[in-house]
């Protein structure tokens, strides 16, 4: 089973929690108003397996197509949720509504468009995060949120994402850049927890209440930011496989 047993597997997602309930308390939150996501991507069905027999309940995937695979595999045998993380091809949107019960990468409006109509055919309503860019990477989706300036720019195309019936708006995504030094990742959650702020001020009809912030190097300091949300793998699985 990839590099770690599924008692290792046990031990670490039950110490990771243990972690972010260390890191709430220390923020003067509650550890429960903070869920994992473990991320299974790139790692085989008895991995999952092994997470979900360990307790966890979120699953995070980048790629639809696999996690397709996992989900029709895993679906009859396990009380879980599978959240899609990673960026979404126009031409995958349809498996995201197929499949999975969460989204946390919602990165444009045209994107929107299409998950809208397709989930409507579907006759659901998928909850959704919009994914904002924190740091101006190229390699990262979103809107650009690196300059206050922005801010502005970017209600309009989220106003249209609100009117969209068949998606429910829950909250942000972001990824700040990786640093070897977990507090240097600090100002980008900050700044994506500020532009929550400034959503609920502009746009009160949505609570905006979830965040989604923080992975295996620097999700206590995402936390202590304001978290609810975070997406861990390796600090859980161990090292994934390249994909």
């Amino acid at each position: 089973m990839a590099n770690f047993s599924g008692g290792k597997i046990k031990d670490n997602y039950l110490r990771t929690l243990e972690r972010i309930a260390e890191a709430a308390y220390g923020a003067g939150r509650k550890p429960e108003d903070v869920k994992l996501v473990v991320v299974t991507k790139t790692h085989p069905i008895e991995v999952v397996e092994a997470v979900a027999e360990a307790g966890g309940k979120y699953l995070g995937e980048n790629y639809a197509e696999e996690a397709a695979l996992k989900i029709e595999s895993l679906s009859s045998q396990y009380s879980v949720q599978w959240h899609m993380i990673g960026h979404v091809q126009s031409r995958k949107a349809s498996l995201v509504c197929d499949y999975f019960d969460y989204l946390h990468s919602l990165d444009c409006l045209k994107l929107a468009v299409r998950l809208d109509r397709l989930a409507a055919e579907r006759s659901r309503v998928l909850p959704v995060l919009l994914e904002l860019n924190l740091g101006g990477e190229e390699s990262k989706f979103g809107w650009p949120l690196w300059k206050e300036e922005q801010w502005q720019s970017i209600l309009s195309d989220i106003v249209q994402v609100l009117d969209l019936l068949h998606l429910q708006v829950k909250g942000l995504m972001g990824m700040a850049p990786f640093f070897d030094d977990a507090e240097k990742a600090r100002p980008y959650y900050k700044r994506l927890r500020l532009f929550q702020e400034f959503l609920q001020s502009h746009l009160p009809q949505v609570t905006w209440s979830e965040l989604s912030m923080g992975m295996s190097a620097d999700f206590e300091v995402a936390v202590q930011e304001g978290a609810t949300w975070v997406r861990i793998g390796q600090s859980i699985l161990g090292p994934r496989k390249s994909s």
